[in-house]
């Protein structure tokens, strides 16, 4: 836990005062956006074109990498939740593994980012729509008291940086392969000129 995380939390908690409806969506977010996320990433690489597929692909190696990062982390360094603390409310059954970083939060920045790294301009709404979907993501975790702030932050970082090391290395992999084949092209193309 660090120093900023009490009075953060203290604030995002929900508490008893705090409306119903506000707990619900928090529910809501934290069980269904993860499932309905998996659910299109499914449908996209079933009825995807062969990019989209592609970039599916890099975006589940990228949940992926980030996940292990973050499962490693929590192994070096197992922090507690807020609850195992008696710090406010726990609005939804819990087990009490270490909770730094979040995995919610990883893999869902691990999606939005990916969405960034390889979407067209035509598809910055869907970009969006993901980054707002992985705020939302992050805030239901505190909201329902099982992380603290600091676990979601750590979270994103960690999901974030895990596209980022997938993407960058898949594209130096294809620029690697073409600059590897562009020698044979200038050689077929100038073959077919001459001929």
């Amino acid at each position: 836990m660090f120093f900023f995380d009490p009075f953060l939390y203290a604030l995002v908690n929900a508490d008893a005062q705090t409306p119903w409806l506000s707990i619900q969506a928090a529910r809501l977010l934290s069980a269904w956006l993860p499932q309905l996320s998996g659910i299109l990433v499914v449908l996209a690489l079933l009825r995807g074109s062969p990019a989209l597929r592609r970039s599916m692909l890099l975006l589940l190696l990228s949940m992926a990498t980030a996940w292990l990062i973050a499962r490693l982390i929590r192994w070096g360094f197992p922090t507690p939740r807020p609850f195992q603390l008696s710090l406010g409310m726990q609005w939804i059954a819990h087990g009490g593994r270490a909770s730094f970083p979040s995995l919610h939060a990883c893999g869902a920045f691990a999606l939005a980012m990916s969405l960034s790294l390889g979407c067209t301009r035509r598809s910055k709404p869907l970009v969006l729509l993901a980054w707002t979907a992985a705020v939302a993501i992050a805030w239901s975790r505190v909201h329902l008291g099982v992380h603290f702030p600091s676990d979601v932050m750590a979270g994103a970082l960690v999901g974030c940086a895990g596209a980022l090391l997938v993407w960058n290395l898949a594209w130096r992999l294809r620029r690697g392969r073409h600059l590897r084949l562009a020698p044979r092209l200038k050689q077929l193309r100038f073959a077919r000129l001459r001929g």
